[in-house]
């Protein structure tokens, strides 16, 4: 600053006189002080001052700048002070932060330990746990995906240690763990006694199905279609293809992961579309059909292909009746039969040189030359054809024909077959097949000809009894218009039958006149028509020895139940031939005199009785008592109901009564209805009287009844409430039709291996049989009931121990109605429940086959008969819930779902409560309900003998209790003897013993349900097994209290009871047979070879792929000794002639004859 100063007097000094160009200042900042401004004239007085303000700047700038140094000294201890602090607090910070971090860490490596130490093998992971562990631990884990993962775990399963471990904890664990180890366990097992290893689960080369069963066919414009299983396969391989690419060019691990993951699926989708996520679809949302929907199902391979083929050689026409063909016959249009026949007709011409080669025979039966006809009249000659009617309920559904050639396209039928083929000609069709070589045709004629199936399998009764028209025809031809006013000598009186039928072709007397005939020697009242009627039958024809007596004249009115019964003696008489011959007559009879009766009905037939109205308005007195009983409250709703009900059941009867009393014999109406020919008394009482109480759709009856009849018309009201009847009758039909077929399909599949094969199975056993009568209506008389058994023991007669029937021998009909008539109410006899044969059952245990009336031949698949004959009247059955006054919980189930509940041994809906032990019945009423108390008391005494000088202690009817003394003295050894009651109870003294009457009780209580029914009453003795409430007993009870027999007599019983109160009779044999499968489960206290069942028939029954999937990993062996297995590989069936045994016997004929001396040719 000094210098400077100096420098500027120099220049003004040097510049005198002049103004000073800028501003001068001292420094050189912008902002120092200006000491010369600009345009200040140089001078001397400039130069002399100049110094003196130097000297007072920097005084200035001395003091400004100590005293700058003095604020900056106490500013920076300020800022030191500030910074310390601030260091300590970051530093603190820094401190807790690292602190923390350092806990988070622990924590992390911690959670990461826990985590690596939770991971087990066979963990299943997501996509985000897998990539997260993989980040975090992927030297130390290993994960797959896909079958590959899979197959690395199964390689590395041990399945004897596995097997050990799983024993292990199948023991010792419980509930659902047990049951998961025992599932595994019996994979295991499998796989280890099959030899099989796990790691051949997985594929790894896919097989492909030749091309014949996956087709592509070309449609117009060049377009294919396709099987769904190309493109199932073609997904496979271009997912495959795909990964095999990526893989090549090492692609990111994510995108080689999704594709194996979708090869996956597609494979899955080949195999099972749907089983695994959404199922995979072609053109409108169509699911593709896998290899396991080819199997499985109606439509699958087993059911569509195996068990049943087309046939060539077959035909479809519809049924027009053919009164004029014999039994065994059928009518088969000519085109038909020459289509049918083609080949047999072409060989025929060739034969007898017609022509020269098949093709121009060909050509000559397509032109349809004369000679063809000719021809083929001789090829049926001989040769039967089977015809079918769909549904094919039962065997009867096929039957063989010898063909009679008719004009036209229908094929006729004889009417008495009707009844086995279920069929009627509203436009039923028919399928006629041809059996080809010798043994079909050998067998449709011995054993498939209409005229041999005579009998119904299922009960015994004649299959071709006549019906409708021909009942008709009968009834009126039977009939008499009875004079009793008259004597026996003011009728005509005709010295033999011939004389009478002259009369009557002369018109000399009425058909249902009353006259008098000369019969073996006895004059007779009968009539024309009765005389008529017996021409057809076998009278006086000797029957085979021990059948029974020859025929004599039949004196009575034939309606159905009489036609049934006489065709049901003629056969037990004289077999099928005679049998199939009087059917045909009582036919032509029947057809003959409905045309001559000339019955009709009209509306005008219909009147309505003229004391209906009497009988209404008596009601409508008594309704309206019971409706002021219940205003009154005299009455609870529930007995108004009932009370309603009863009354207007009883009017609809009285009314009933009174339809029936008002028809004339002759009426037309009342003899279709009477005779069995067509209608019943409900739908006359319907048509006449009244239709009555109707149900509404819960099946509870309407209280309000239908006074109208159709004759007189029904008001609206009526009308809508019949509507409820009859919807629920189509539906029920509809419903109850596939239910019925269903329920056939499980008893064939569970009795199709029960065959007869051995002649006795040596057991000594059996069931006792009474009759079954429920509600005092006898259900099932004892004659059904052994008739056509073998007796299990001797048969012995009540009065005079005389031996009836021996040990071993079949009851014959004539001995089961002498049984009855000695007065024999129980019998023992040999039963399928009881058979001890190791296969099957023995003759002697099943007995006679109903559908021949001889001993059951071996071979006879008595399983399918069995199953065929419960399911076929399925149909029949109601499928009601019955509802008793619309009381909650007491719905007894009937009809079809009752069957059903009884053949899956289900606990039935509104079970019934049953005693465990015998005893007395005690009513208890507590806080909560009812509560039944049944008390068990067995009495027995005690005697202590009193030897020597010993004393009694105690006095007669004294209370003993139990360690008590009771007598003290010496003893006969003279020692001092004590003897103490070992039980309680009443003491009584005698001479030289003290009895103790002891008493040991059990009891049992049994909560009964708020609004069940009681069936016992207080002070009632019971017996275990008896009901307490009412409702259906649970066959697992029953088995657990009273044990196996008791069961299955209880399962007979109850299913007759369903249909006999439908009234279809069923033979016992057939429910017993099914019961003895039921019954086969049993507890191997033994390991051994076990007789496994076949699953090849399983896998045709239901959950095909399960089934194959656990036969593949057992290693099982099909042995194919049911009938199922063997249809399905071809084979002939191990029934009927198709048995090893007639095999054998075929052979040993064929040998015999080829070492028969061969006849030598003549010479001359």
């Amino acid at each position: 600053m000094t210098s400077r100063a100096k420098e500027l007097v120099d220049k003004i000094k040097a510049q005198k006189g002049k103004k000073a160009a800028t501003n001068f200042t001292i420094g050189d900042a912008d902002d120092e002080e200006v000491i010369i401004p600009k345009g200040t004239l140089f001078e001397d007085k400039l130069a002399r001052e100049l110094p003196k303000q130097v000297e007072k700047k920097i005084d200035q700038v001395q003091a400004q700048t100590k005293k700058r140094q003095q604020e900056l000294k106490g500013k920076s201890d300020e800022e030191i002070a500030r910074w310390r602090e601030d260091f300590e607090k970051k530093s603190g910070e820094l401190d807790d932060r690292l602190k923390k971090d350092t806990e988070g860490l622990s924590g992390d490596i911690e959670s990461s330990k826990t985590q690596l130490d939770q991971l087990y093998v066979k963990q299943l992971l997501t996509d985000q746990e897998y990539r997260e562990f993989t980040e975090k631990f992927g030297k130390v884990f290993k994960a797959g995906i896909g079958a590959q993962a899979i197959h690395d775990l199964l390689a590395r399963i041990d399945l004897l240690q596995e097997a050990a471990i799983l024993r292990e904890e199948s023991k010792s664990t419980s509930g659902q763990k047990r049951q998961k180890a025992i599932k595994r366990l019996k994979v295991v097992e499998a796989f280890r006694k099959s030899g099989a290893s796990a790691t051949w689960m997985i594929l790894d080369v896919l097989p492909v199905i030749p091309p014949a069963l996956r087709p592509m066919v070309q449609l117009d414009g060049g377009r294919f279609a396709t099987s769904d299983l190309n493109d199932l396969y073609r997904r496979v391989i271009n997912r495959n293809n795909r990964l095999k690419r990526l893989l090549e060019l090492g692609a990111p691990e994510i995108i080689v992961r999704n594709e194996k993951r979708m090869l996956q699926e597609a494979v899955d989708a080949l195999i099972d579309n749907g089983r695994r996520g959404r199922a995979i679809t072609g053109t409108g949302n169509r699911k593709l059909k896998s290899l396991s929907d080819m199997l499985k199902g109606k439509q699958g391979r087993f059911r569509q292909n195996l068990l049943g083929k087309r046939v060539d050689y077959s035909g479809r026409s519809v049924i027009v009746v053919g009164p004029e063909l014999k039994l065994h016959e059928c009518g088969l249009p000519k085109k038909m039969a020459l289509e049918l026949f083609k080949p047999f007709v072409m060989r025929e011409l060739v034969s007898k040189g017609y022509t020269q080669n098949i093709k121009s025979a060909k050509r000559m039966v397509e032109r349809i030359r004369p000679e063809v006809w000719d021809v083929l009249d001789e090829v049926i000659k001989d040769h039967p054809v089977l015809l079918n009617r769909a549904p094919t309920l039962h065997r009867l559904g096929i039957q063989a024909f010898m063909p009679v050639l008719v004009e036209g396209s229908a094929i006729q039928i004889h009417p008495l077959v009707c009844t086995a083929f279920n069929a009627d000609f509203d436009g039923d069709q028919m399928a006629v097949h041809v059996p080809l070589f010798s043994g079909a045709i050998a067998e449709a004629k011995n054993l498939m000809m209409s005229s041999n199936n005579i009998l119904s399998a299922s009960d015994g009764h004649p299959v071709i009894s006549p019906t409708q028209d021909i009942v008709l025809g009968t009834y009126y031809l039977t009939m008499v218009k009875a004079t009793p006013d008259k004597k026996d000598q003011e009728l005509p009186t005709y010295g033999t039958s011939q004389e009478v039928l002259l009369a009557l072709d002369n018109k000399r007397v009425h058909v249902q006149q009353e006259v008098r005939v000369r019969i073996d020697g006895t004059l007779v009242r009968t009539s024309p028509g009765r005389v008529l009627f017996n021409t057809v039958l076998p009278l006086g024809v000797q029957p085979a020895e021990g059948h029974g007596e020859a025929m004599g004249f039949q004196n009575r009115v034939f309606d159905k139940k009489a036609l049934r019964s006489i065709v049901a003696d003629v056969f037990r008489l004289h077999g099928n031939e005679l049998t199939a011959r009087v059917a045909n007559d009582i036919k032509r009879l029947g057809f003959a005199y409905a045309t001559k009766a000339g019955i009709t009905i009209s509306a005008m037939d219909i009147k309505t009785p003229a004391g209906k109205a009497a009988i209404l308005a008596g009601a409508e007195k008594r309704l309206g008592l019971i409706d002021q009983q219940f205003r009154r409250g005299l009455i609870t709703d529930d007995e108004r109901y009932t009370q309603t009900i009863d009354l207007w059941t009883e009017a609809t009867e009285e009314v009933t009564a009174a339809t029936m009393k008002s028809f004339d014999a002759l009426h037309p109406v009342f003899m279709m209805a009477n005779s069995g020919a067509r209608g019943n008394i409900q739908q006359i009482r319907q048509l006449a009287g009244m239709r009555g109480l109707m149900a509404d759709p819960t099946g509870r009856i309407i209280d309000l009844p239908i006074k109208a009849n159709f004759s007189e018309g029904l008001t609206v009201l009526e009308y809508f409430i019949s509507t409820h009847g009859a919807r629920k009758g189509l539906a029920d039909t509809a419903l109850r039709t596939a239910d019925s077929g269903y329920l056939t399909r499980r008893l064939v599949d569970v009795a199709q291996d029960v065959i007869v094969r051995s002649e006795d199975c040596g057991t000594t056993s059996g069931v006792w049989v009474t009759e079954i009568s429920e509600e005092r209506a006898l259900t099932e008389p004892l004659f059904e009931r052994i008739a056509g058994r073998v007796a299990a023991a001797d048969i012995l007669d009540p009065k005079s121990q005389q031996v009836l029937v021996k040990e071993g021998a079949e009851i014959n009909d004539v001995q089961a109605r002498n049984l009855i008539q000695a007065g024999v109410t129980q019998v023992k006899v040999r039963s399928v429940l009881t058979c001890q044969a190791r296969e099957g059952v023995c003759r002697l245990c099943y007995g006679r086959n109903l559908a021949t009336g001889k001993l059951v031949e071996i071979g006879e698949a008595v399983g399918v008969i069995a199953a065929q004959s419960i399911g076929e009247p399925g149909t029949q059955l109601t499928m009601r819930t019955f509802h008793t006054g619309g009381v909650a919980g007491t719905d007894i189930t009937q009809g079809l779902p009752r069957v059903e509940e009884l053949f899956e041994a289900r606990i039935p809906k509104g079970k019934a409560i049953i005693s465990e032990i015998d005893g007395e019945v005690e009513i208890v009423r507590t806080e909560t309900g009812r509560k039944v108390k049944v008390t068990s008391r067995d009495v027995y005494d005690i005697p202590y003998v009193l030897t020597g000088q010993m004393q009694p202690m105690v006095e007669s009817g004294a209370t003993v209790s139990e360690g008590q003394e009771i007598a003290r003295g010496k003893g006969e050894d003279g020692q001092e003897t004590l003897i103490s009651s070992r039980a309680s109870g009443v003491a009584r003294v005698e001479r030289n013993q003290i009895v103790i009457r002891s008493m040991d009780e059990e009891a049992r209580d049994y909560a009964i349900p708020h609004g069940s029914r009681v069936n016992v009453q207080g002070g009632q003795k019971i017996k275990a097994g008896d009901q307490i409430t009412e409702g259906s007993i649970s066959p697992q009870e029953l088995l657990h209290i009273l044990g196996r027999e008791a069961v299955q007599t209880y399962l007979v019983d109850e299913v007759q009871k369903v249909y006999r109160s439908q009234g279809v009779d069923i033979n016992d044999k057939h429910i017993e047979v099914i019961i003895r499968q039921m019954m086969r489960k049993v507890r191997i206290d033994t390991a051994g070879e076990l007789n496994t069942a076949s699953w090849l028939s399983a896998a045709s029954f239901q959950e095909t792929t399960r089934v194959l999937t656990e036969a593949a990993i057992s290693g099982k062996v099909d042995r194919l000794r049911g009938l199922k297995e063997n249809v399905i590989i071809g084979k002939l069936i191990p029934a009927g002639t198709g048995l090893d045994y007639y095999q054998k016997l075929r052979e040993e004929s064929f040998k015999m004859f080829a070492e028969l001396p061969q006849p030598v040719p003549a010479t001359n």
